[in-house]
């Protein structure tokens, strides 16, 4: 009887800590990223969400493995997994404000030009073909977009460096529900373009609802996993996340 091998993640942490002096805020994560998957990390504030994706991204030194492609990466360095082919979209967004859109998207194209490929014209044309709204105004000064549009913005100068893997952390903070649901479809449809996405999310509705896993974090450490549709409709997750039926089964003095 033949049994089927297991595929081999791109990204996989095991084991990972992270500490900020004597106190650990990331404790035994184990985590992993399949070609073409969009796996979600989702939790409430000061769960440890973005220290663990600064440490898989190299930003924060971790005890634990970090491995890409079954290949253990001994010493992560931002550098090492940009080359990998690891690209992160930071809570902040980080953009140049004073640039405009074209500069900020060239930017991110930069660690392919320094390596002698030449394509960032044909790159930025993929961006804008994602975003139509970035190529309507691409000559517009980046500090004059709206939130949606700057978050678009981040997750396209992402895209410039062709990235295996996306890395995004909060991608809604700050936005109006529409425009977290317009943000998130992009998100899911980069699996088209052969990007797989990592997601940190503190909207567990909106993230669920676009990724095919998902990790629970609670105080540094992963409380619940497994297939987002699950956690979705999950009574724990309902009622300590989603904000909705948490009161249907409590009598009225419990909520007085």
């Amino acid at each position: 009887m033949s049994t089927a091998t297991p595929r081999t993640p791109l990204l996989q942490l095991q084991g990972i800590c992270v500490s900020y002096g004597p106190v650990e805020a990331v404790h035994e994560v184990n985590l992993d990223v399949h070609e073409g998957e969009i796996v979600t990390v989702i939790g409430p504030n000061g769960a440890g969400k973005t220290t663990l994706l600064s440490a898989a991204m190299g930003l924060l030194p971790s005890k634990g493995s970090i491995s890409w492609e079954g290949q253990h990466i001994a010493r992560p360095s931002v550098e090492t997994m940009v080359a990998h082919g690891i690209g992160l979209v930071p809570e902040k967004r980080e953009l140049f404000g004073e640039m405009t859109i074209e500069d900020n998207l060239l930017l991110g194209g930069f660690s392919r030009w320094r390596r002698g490929q030449r394509d960032q014209a044909q790159r930025m044309q993929e961006v804008f073909d994602i975003f139509p709204r970035l190529g309507e105004r691409r000559l517009q000064i980046s500090s004059t977009l709206s939130g949606g549009e700057r978050q678009m913005l981040a997750i396209g100068r992402a895209l410039m460096a062709r990235p295996r893997l996306l890395m995004l952390d909060e991608p809604s903070l700050g936005l109006a529900p529409l425009i977290t649901r317009e943000v998130l479809q992009v998100v899911a449809s980069l699996r088209r373009h052969g990007v797989s996405v990592l997601l940190v999310e503190q909207n567990a509705r909106a993230a669920l609802q676009v990724a095919d896993r998902a990790y629970v974090l609670e105080m540094g450490a992963v409380a619940l996993s497994g297939d987002a549709q699950d956690l979705l409709n999950d009574r724990r997750i309902i009622d300590t996340y989603l904000g909705m039926g948490a009161n249907a089964h409590r009598e009225p003095a419990a909520s007085a």
